[in-house]
């Protein structure tokens, strides 16, 4: 248990059975009645978004989740198997709770996985990925002065848009959260 005083970024909390992660937090005090903490909360498991005001000073009950650094083995055909480089531990983990995120992870990546209760709860990429572009079509030579945008096949069997000039086999930097194209790899 912690009291709205102690929210802070990132830290999960158990709401009706349900955890949530505060994603922002807001300390008001009013000129007129009593101060209140307005946060933003982002389900866990699904990942919708809500705004939630508490009254300051009231117990809210945090959950214990545990992140740890894993490494991303291979897919079985149904779950996605992670070791833990430390213990060798392995753990299989659903494709519903990978998520997106499957299309960014190539075979010994190291990813965070989290887990409540020893149950897998999400996968989390870093900020940004280096990966090889399977196949694109060529830019055609006067498209290159507007500045579009074409879409790639990576080497995970994601497509991103990229660029008009980049060109298959490129290695280029994504980001996973969204699958923005950040630049190429020199």
């Amino acid at each position: 248990m912690a009291t709205t005083n102690d929210l802070k970024n990132g830290i999960v909390l158990n709401i009706d059975g349900q955890l949530w992660t505060v994603t922002s937090f807001q300390h008001v005090k009013p000129g007129k009645g009593g101060a209140f903490v307005r946060t933003t909360l982002k389900n866990v498991l699904s990942g919708k978004v809500v705004d939630k005001t508490f009254n300051a000073g009231i117990k809210v009950e945090t959950a214990n989740v545990d992140r740890s650094e894993m490494t991303y083995l291979y897919n079985d055909g149904v779950d996605y198997v992670f070791m833990d480089p430390h213990t060798y531990d392995q753990v299989s983990v659903s494709p519903e709770t990978v998520g997106d995120s499957a299309g960014y992870m190539l075979e010994n990546s190291t990813v965070t996985l989290a887990r409540h209760e020893g149950e897998p709860l999400y996968v989390e990429l870093p900020a940004s990925v280096e990966l090889t572009i399977a196949h694109t079509d060529p830019g055609v030579q006067g498209d290159r002065s507007t500045g579009g945008n074409k879409p790639a096949e990576l080497e995970t069997g994601a497509t991103v848009q990229v660029p008009l000039f980049i060109e298959s086999g490129e290695k280029i930097r994504v980001d996973p959260r969204d699958g923005r194209y950040l630049g190429r790899v020199k």
